[in-house]
């Protein structure tokens, strides 16, 4: 039986007379790597940030390794590690000062050079974070997630804009975190990004939940559905199973 980490019930965020999510419920287990998809204004970055702390939801109940998001939010950002975005850090400084403030601010003794080697950029430790390459970036801001070793670590696009090859070394990076027993969410625009992470996957669509499930099982009830690539390769992606479901094309925000 897995054991649920956290669990959204009938979640509701409104912005006056616009809802952005429309009452959704879904749980995620402890240990897996769990996907929201969706197109632009979905309602998956607003679903992310309010699990994160960082967003007032409108009603429902949102529960994190126990702890209630409306009476013990001090105790759920204890637990998490939350992905930042590059405005984040001071880019002046290098790798071993930033890491050396986020510790203090975690109040949290952390081994510099041990967490750059988690995600190969020890070489670069005096290297101010301007000097840094995306790939490099990403890999910097997922470590920074890790310095108060987090149970749950939130991911929100976090291969955007990357080389595919930079994008392959982040999803090895976030297997790993995995298999050092934390959870991960990850939102994502690439579906097989999505394919190859993720043991589950929500796929929103106007505030909404339409399908929850692990790819294989979304990709092998579209092919038994009678659908058919119109160049047949192979049967069908879970970009099908995207496209399908919300009608969309994928588009950068």
């Amino acid at each position: 039986m897995q054991k649920t980490i956290i669990s959204v019930k009938n979640l509701k965020k409104n912005y006056g007379s616009f809802e952005a999510v429309k009452g959704i419920s879904f749980d995620v287990f402890e240990g897996e790597i769990f996907g929201l998809l969706g197109p632009n204004g979905a309602g998956k970055s607003t679903t992310l940030e309010i699990m994160e702390t960082l967003r007032q939801k409108t009603s429902g109940e949102v529960m994190v390794n126990g702890l209630n998001l409306d009476t013990e939010p001090d105790g759920i950002k204890k637990i998490i590690g939350v992905q930042l975005q590059t405005s984040g850090f001071y880019p002046g400084l290098n790798l071993l000062e930033l890491i050396a403030l986020f510790s203090g601010l975690y109040n949290q003794p952390v081994e510099p050079m041990e967490l750059l080697k988690l995600v190969n950029l020890a070489d670069k430790a005096k290297n101010k974070y301007k000097e840094m390459s995306g790939g490099q970036k990403q890999r910097f801001s997922i470590a920074t997630t890790l310095i108060n070793k987090p149970k749950i670590v939130f991911l929100d696009e976090p291969t955007t804009g990357l080389d595919p090859q930079a994008r392959r070394n982040l999803w090895e990076l976030i297997k790993d975190i995995r298999q050092k027993g934390a959870t991960v969410i990850i939102t994502t625009h690439y579906m097989d990004e999505a394919e190859q992470l993720c043991d589950r996957i929500a796929i929103m669509d106007e505030g909404r939940i339409i399908a929850l499930a692990s790819p294989d099982i979304m990709i092998d009830d579209l092919i038994a559905s009678g659908f058919e690539k119109p160049r047949p390769a192979k049967a069908a992606n879970l970009e099908d199973v995207f496209i399908s479901l919300t009608g969309k094309e994928m588009r950068d925000e």
